[in-house]
C-alpha cells in the first residue's frame, strides 16, 4: 500500500470518528459523485484566478500567492467530489489527487501535483504552492 492510499485511509477513518462526535470533520468523507458541487469549485477556482489577476495588476503579488494556490486547491476538491469524496483538509485532499493518479483514474502529471503541494518533499527540491504561500502570507 503505497503512502497517499494509507493517508487516504487515515483520513476517511478521521473522518468517521469525528462524525460521531460533531457534525464537522478534518478528513475524506466517501459520498455520492456530485457534479453540481464540482461545478461549483471549478467556479470558486475562476472566481479566486480572477482575484489573483485583479492582486497581481495591482501591485499586491504577495498576497495573490494566496488567491492562485486556493484557485488550484478548488480545482482538486471539484476532482475529489467528482469521485465522489468530500474533504475537510488539504492533505486529505492532496493525498487522494494523489491516490486517484496512482490507480490511473485521473489522466494528472504527478509533477503538476507536486507543484501544488508534495507529499514526499524529499523527491521534489523545488518549492510547492503551498511552501510559496505560506512564506508570504505570513
Amino acid at each position: 500500500m503505497s503512502h497517499a492510499n494509507n493517508k487516504v485511509d487515515w483520513c476517511l477513518k478521521k473522518a468517521e470518528r469525528e462524525l460521531e462526535k460533531s457534525e464537522k470533520h478534518k478528513g475524506l468523507v466517501k459520498t455520492k459523485p456530485n457534479l453540481e458541487k464540482a461545478r461549483e469549485y471549478i467556479k470558486k477556482a475562476e472566481h479566486y484566478l480572477r482575484a489573483t489577476d485583479y492582486l497581481k495588476r495591482g501591485n499586491f503579488s504577495d498576497i495573490s500567492a494566496s488567491t492562485v494556490f486556493y484557485s488550484m486547491y478548488h480545482c482538486l476538491l471539484a476532482i475529489a467530489i467528482k469521485f465522489g469524496y468530500e474533504s475537510g483538509n488539504q492533505e486529505c485532499t492532496f493525498a487522494l489527487i494523489h491516490n486517484l493518479i496512482e490507480d490511473n483514474r485521473i489522466d494528472f502529471k504527478k509533477e503538476l501535483l507536486y507543484k501544488i503541494a508534495s507529499l514526499d518533499t524529499e523527491k521534489n527540491n523545488e518549492k510547492t504552492s503551498v511552501e510559496i504561500r505560506e512564506q508570504y502570507q505570513y
